[in-house]
Formats: C-alpha cells, structure tokens, sequence
C-alpha cells in the first residue's frame, strides 16, 4: 500500500504561537506563504502543539493561536488557496508523530540543536521528541518544499533520513522534503540589539515591531533604533549592523537592494523615518484588515473548522498507509478516509 503523492509542489509551513507576530515574521515567513500560494499547493497551520514543548500559560496560547491565524488571513492568505488550519485540531499529527518516534533513536534526537542547548533535567519530553512532531507535520502532508530558515536546516535532514528509513524498513510512505531557504529580506534583527534576530520573544520588547503595534509605536521603535557613531548612512553588516539592519527593512518593504537605499539617505535620522514610514505603510491595511476580521469571529471559527476537515481528508491515506506497512490493522473508518 502506498501514498498518493502530490502532482505539483506542496509547500507547508507552521507557525508556533508563542508571541505576536513581528517584523522578521511578516517578511521571513508570511509574505512568502502569500506568494506561494498562488505557484504551488500551500498548507499553513498555527503549530499550537508545538507551544507546548516549554512552559506556558493555556490562556495564553489560546488567545494567540487566534490571534495569529486572524493575523495570517488578514496579510493574505487565501483560505480557497492554502490549506489552513489549527495543528491540534487534526489529530493525524499526534497520530503520526507517535508512529515516527517508532522508527527514530534517542541519539538521533538528542543531536537536535534546540534540546542541546534548552534541555536540562526538567525539561519536558516533548522538547526532545518535537523534531519528530516536525517530520509528522511535513510528512504526513507529501509535502515537497519545506521553507526554513538555516537553523533548522538539521530538522530537514532528520526528516528526510526519517522518511527513507521508513519508507525502506516498511514500503514506500513518504515523499522526500526539500528544505527551502529564505531570500533577502527574511532575516531581521532586533532594533535594540542589531546582533540577535527579532523575536517574538525577545527581553526588550523596544527592539522588535509587533505587526499589531499601533502607528506611533511603530515610530517610536523605529526611530529610537540602536544604528553607531560613524554617521554614514552605508549597507555593512558586520561593521555597522544597525544601520544595515535599517536598510534591510527597507529593501525587503520596498522590493529595492539594501545598498541602493543607503544611497538615499544623508542622516540616520532620515533613514529611521522612511523606514518608519515604510512600516507604518505596510502594517497599516494588515491592521484595518485584522479589525474587520476580529469584529466576526465567526467567520474564522468556519475557515478553521472547514480547514480542519480537509486536512483530515487529505491527509488520513498517508497515516492509513504508515499504519498499514508498519504491521498495524487500521480500523475501517482510517482506512476508507
């Protein structure tokens, strides 16, 4: 018994919601989800399972996980063109997961980068195994391009080793994922602190734009960003990452390459507010957009739930075959889906 496999390429990307989406998101990872819905098959998720790996509040994570998939539909994604939905709300994932971990060693798990520098004797479980959930994610979909960025590069080679082992233990299962790396662009750093990329989880929270931060946040984060003294407004990023870390923004937000804004601009004052300007563009029909969306709740509980279903349709012969070259007898409802 084998999968059907995709016609075109299928790209999937999750997003964890441990905080608000930010700048870097919006460039590194939602516009190229826009972008690519309309070349390739798209499967987007907010990836709550894996908020779970580190301690949280479950209030919290709720508030987020819909507040990030409002975010996501109001940047543009198109639920008629992207399978989109909420991780937990198709249990194939957890179901896969478990049959993967069969399959996966401890050392192979261990080696991950994230647990060797989180994991201590508290650490839960779920920290060490949650590469595994990741193969589940990509593999349980036949997805062929996975975007990631180069520090998650390893989780593409265990997910890829996983699933030739797999498919050469048990029958063929699995289709093989591409990593894909991100463009110029997708790598912004925390205003504050131009050496370390924004996060959604950073220390100061004055180094990184949130996409819901209001205009004159925005503005006040911009212009008060960390640049240095040689005044030269001029694209160097090892030497000046700050002002570079200016330009970038700009460059990604304007479709125009970093050294030729620099050319622009006489003072670091005049770069921080075009590219306060520039933000404050960018952000603003995403919010207007976010608001209408938020004033109808409804509607987004029927993207998600619709979604939902069609993730668990999509993706129940791909676990009824796992299921079936493993040696296990599915039930007749998993094998008919």
């Amino acid at each position: 018994m084998t999968a059907t496999l995709p016609t075109t390429a299928r790209r999937l990307t999750g997003l964890k919601p441990t905080g608000h989406f930010h700048l870097g998101n919006l460039l590194g990872a939602i516009r190229p989800i826009v972008h690519a819905q309309y070349a390739s098959e798209s499967v987007v998720f907010v990836a709550d399972l894996h908020a779970l790996t580190v301690e949280h509040d479950p209030h919290r994570v709720r508030e987020l996980v819909l507040e990030q998939a409002t975010t996501l539909l109001a940047a543009g994604v198109d639920p008629d063109r992207s399978l989109f939905y909420v991780q937990s709300h198709v249990p194939q994932h957890a179901e896969l997961h478990y049959l993967l971990e069969c399959a996966t060693s401890y050392g192979e798990a261990h080696r991950m980068i994230q647990f060797q520098n989180r994991g201590d004797g508290h650490t839960r479980l779920s920290l060490l195994t949650y590469p595994v959930l990741m193969a589940a994610d990509v593999l349980l979909h036949g997805t062929t391009e996975v975007p990631v960025g180069r520090d998650q590069t390893q989780h593409v080679a265990l997910i890829r080793d996983l699933a030739v082992r797999f498919n050469g233990r048990y029958g063929e299962t699995f289709v093989l994922p591409q990593g894909v790396n991100p463009t110029t662009g997708a790598k912004i750093m925390d205003l504050s602190e131009p050496t370390t990329k924004m996060g959604k989880s950073n220390a100061n929270p004055a180094g990184t734009v949130h996409l819901l931060d209001p205009p004159d946040v925005i503005r006040r984060k911009v212009m008060r960003a960390v640049t240095d003294q040689r005044g030269e407004v001029a694209y160097r990023p090892e030497e000046q990452p700050g002002v570079s870390n200016l330009l970038e923004i700009l460059a990604a937000l304007s479709g125009d390459a970093p050294q030729t804004m620099a050319a622009l601009f006489g003072s670091y004052a005049e770069l921080k507010a075009a590219a306060a300007d520039v933000v404050i563009a960018t952000t603003g029909p995403i919010q207007a957009r976010y608001a209408d969306l938020a004033a109808d709740p409804g509607y987004l509980d029927e993207v998600l739930d619709e979604g939902a279903r069609r993730a668990r349709e999509r993706t129940a012969g791909i676990l009824a075959t796992a299921y079936t070259n493993l040696g296990l007898r599915p039930t007749a409802q998993v094998a008919l889906q």
